[in-house]
């Protein structure tokens, strides 16, 4: 009756009990009666503890035949005192080797160093000239705006003049002489004067050739492009009382260094038939090299006084 009351009023509690129970006899059931009765069971029982015993026997008898395997390992015998100078001779680098590395941390370290001087050569004399270049245009001209008369009697190395060609995009200040260490190298425009074996005119001279020279390559390279001029193609010079015009005339690409005669009052090959007021420039051809000159010539067309203004050249 209260097994049905159960089932009616509450299925919950019927099947938490009923679960109960399962499982209790599911995970530990009964052990059920050995037949033959209780001396049968303790026979059973005696039998079950010697089949357990002779698994611990076996089981510990393996251990014991591993371990004893393993100390019967033999252990590495120690090497004789030959042996070991051997192996420690073999440890140390020999000779080539140690010679062979040296040498390629020689080839390293000069390739690194001629990397550093193409860097400097290439570049960083280009910049600190161009800086010092600049910077003494700017200075003549601030000195020539507080007035006074031209220079005449120059000390080697003493700027005078500035230099212009508009296609190339060139203004380098012009000094007197060619030296190469006091002059070339700062970025400047030398004039040939008597120092330099031969002297030429000056821009105010009312005939002669002005000559001058200056780097194609590093230090500022100022001439660097001048076998792109063509005929017509202006060249100005400014001093501190004029501006002096010319046009380029004709260029000779290649010459040898000791041709002096190309900056000569009426040089030959430049088309020039007498004596007029001419300008020379120099520099070395082929490019990174001093084995011949290149040589622009040009002819005066325009003199004007600082006075009334920039000539058109340099107008626009």
């Amino acid at each position: 009756m209260a097994l049905r009351q159960a089932e009616k009023s509450g299925g919950d509690a019927v099947s938490r009990e009923t679960d109960t129970d399962v499982s209790r006899e599911t995970e530990t059931p009964a052990p059920t009666s050995a037949p033959g009765g209780r001396a049968a069971r303790r026979k059973a029982a005696q039998e079950a503890a010697k089949r357990g015993g002779r698994r611990g026997r076996h089981s510990g008898a393996a251990a014991a035949t591993a371990a004893a395997a393993t100390a019967s390992e033999p252990a590495t015998a120690p090497t004789s005192r030959l042996e070991a100078r051997r192996a420690a001779r073999a440890a140390k680098d020999s000779p080539s080797l140690i010679a062979s590395r040296a040498l390629g941390e020689v080839f390293i370290t000069l390739g690194v160093l001629m990397l550093l001087f193409v860097t400097y050569q290439l570049w960083w004399t280009n910049v600190m000239a161009e800086q010092e270049a600049g910077g003494a245009a700017n200075n003549l001209q601030h000195e020539w705006d507080k007035g006074g008369g031209e220079k005449k009697n120059l000390a080697d190395g003493e700027r005078f003049g500035i230099m212009y060609i508009p296609k190339l995009d060139v203004k380098a200040p012009i000094a007197e002489g060619i030296d190469k260490h006091d002059v070339l190298d700062h970025g400047m425009v030398g004039h040939y004067d008597k120092n330099s074996g031969i002297k030429t005119a000056m821009p105010w001279d009312k005939k002669g050739n002005f000559a001058v020279a200056a780097h194609r390559n590093t230090h500022g390279e100022p001439f660097r492009y001048i076998n792109k001029l063509t005929k017509g193609d202006k060249i100005v010079v400014e001093t501190q009382s004029s501006y002096y015009t010319y046009e380029m005339e004709s260029i000779l690409p290649q010459t040898s260094p000791s041709n002096t005669s190309v900056i000569g009052p009426v040089p030959p090959g430049s088309g020039f038939t007498g004596p007029g007021r001419y300008i020379t420039l120099t520099t070395c051809t082929p490019e990174f090299t001093s084995t011949f000159r290149m040589i622009v010539w040009g002819k005066m067309v325009d003199e004007r006084p600082r006075s009334k203004g920039k000539p058109d050249a340099l107008a626009g």
